[in-house]
């Protein structure tokens, strides 16, 4: 039976960090604030796979408190989630995620991400759909505050 796990994430961007997006480094002004490497993608996309198999979020894996997370490469979140789904007898069937970013253009990284991410969950990157969208210069995406991502997961699970 194939159950489906929705994620989000959203980080703010500040200067003088690096810009990890879906597992590639992405030259920008100003990369994505958190205690990981806070690729908001792959974020987002682990929340969507633990939560297809019912299990509590990245926070609850994988603690901002615990200091051996500090600047961790969020390719690790995913292979425990895809661990997970592989020890509960399950197969990821799909990933669905969207960026929501003003700049930069995501385009010309999208090849590169799908391939990241269909690594990390051993899967195929056919497997993987990545689109990017603005916010029409709303609020505080609009503005370049920030980025989010939202993701879906379509995992197959024994009955």
């Amino acid at each position: 039976m194939v159950h489906t796990g929705i994620g989000y994430d959203v980080h703010r961007l500040l200067e003088g960090r690096p810009l990890w997006l879906g597992g590639v480094k992405i030259e920008h002004d100003k990369g994505l604030d958190g205690h990981s490497d806070a690729d908001v993608l792959m974020h987002a996309i682990c929340d969507a796979v633990l939560g297809a198999i019912g299990q509590g979020d990245i926070g609850s894996f994988f603690p901002p408190s615990d200091s051996q997370w500090k600047d961790a490469p969020s390719r690790i979140f995913l292979e425990k989630a895809a661990e997970l789904v592989s020890n509960g007898g399950g197969k990821i069937v799909n990933i669905d995620a969207t960026l929501i970013a003003e700049a930069p253009k995501i385009l010309p990284h999208i090849p590169a991400m799908k391939v990241a991410v269909a690594q990390a969950l051993y899967i195929s990157p056919d497997q993987v759909g990545i689109k990017a969208t603005t916010n029409e210069l709303l609020g505080f995406l609009g503005r370049g505050e920030g980025m989010a991502a939202m993701a879906v997961a379509g995992v197959n699970m024994p009955d």
